[in-house]
Formats: C-alpha cells, sequence, structure tokens
C-alpha cells in the first residue's frame, strides 16, 4: 500500500515539474515556408509541409516527435506526423519537414471548388501542432496565413 502511495506522489511531483519548465516560456512562432509534392499511396495525396520554427526563448528547446493539422477554409485539409527530432537554439530557428495526407475525398471537394470558382483567389489556412519533448514538455503552436490560389484557377493577373 505504501508502494503505491509513493508512486502516485512520484507521478504527481513529476507532472507538476514537467508543466513548471514550460511556465514563462515564449510561444514559439511558427510559419508555412513552403509546400512540396511526396509520392502517395493510391488515391491520396501526401505534401511535405516545411515549417519556419523560431523560438524567442533564452534556452533551447529539443523535440522528438510532431504532429500537425492543416484546416483550410476552416475545414480540416491535411493532417500528419513524424519521429523528427532536434532542437531549436536559443533566439534560433529551425526548417522541419512534416508530411501529411490529404484524403481523395478531400482533394476531389476542393479541386471541384476551385473549379467552380469558389476559390479563385486566396484562402485562408490554420495550422495547429505540437511539438514532443522529452518527459512532459510538449511544445503546442498554431499559425495562420492564406494560400494564393489564382494560378489554379486560371483566374489570375497577368
Amino acid at each position: 500500500m505504501i508502494s503505491r502511495i509513493a508512486i502516485l506522489l512520484f507521478a504527481l511531483a513529476s507532472l507538476f515539474l514537467g508543466g513548471c519548465a514550460t511556465m514563462g516560456r515564449d510561444p514559439l512562432n511558427v510559419s508555412v515556408a513552403g509546400i512540396e509534392p511526396m509520392k502517395g499511396e493510391g488515391m491520396e495525396l501526401r505534401l511535405g509541409v516545411k515549417l519556419r520554427v523560431q523560438n524567442p526563448n533564452d534556452s533551447p528547446i529539443s523535440y522528438d516527435g510532431a504532429h500537425v493539422e492543416l484546416d483550410v477554409e476552416g475545414k480540416t485539409f491535411a493532417t500528419g506526423v513524424s519521429d523528427v527530432s532536434g532542437t531549436i537554439p536559443r533566439y534560433g530557428e529551425e526548417l522541419i519537414t512534416i508530411p501529411v495526407t490529404v484524403p481523395a475525398i478531400r482533394m476531389a471537394i476542393g479541386a471541384i471548388q476551385v473549379i467552380n470558382g469558389k476559390y479563385a483567389g486566396k484562402v485562408n489556412y490554420d495550422l495547429q501542432g505540437k511539438l514532443d519533448g522529452p518527459t512532459f514538455s510538449s511544445v503546442r503552436f498554431t499559425s495562420e496565413g492564406q494560400l494564393d490560389l489564382s494560378a489554379l484557377s486560371g483566374r489570375g493577373t497577368q
């Protein structure tokens, strides 16, 4: 019985210390630096989303794994995970590429909407994700912006 209490106290102390490690840390600045095609399987589209991650803190951030979700016009468009690992130096930045998958049905709906002119110009995107760190020090991030689709719809300016 005493060993169970000791284990419980140790687990609670670990959670508390992991939470303290992230307190007072400024959020990461994350932006989409590029998107490149990758080889897909069957009826899916695979893309490599390049993220520029800036660390505005006085201590480096180590990570071992990443997850992202890309929403376009408020709807989930692509998701991805990677076992990428590394360290973002203090007051530094890194480019991290995370493969994402776009299911065929989302591709088809998006293509029809572009052809019909619903997305003739720019579309809004939101990116959410996390970099998993050692112990309990995952770092979550968000980013938003616009993608220009005018060249895809044939309605761009010349």
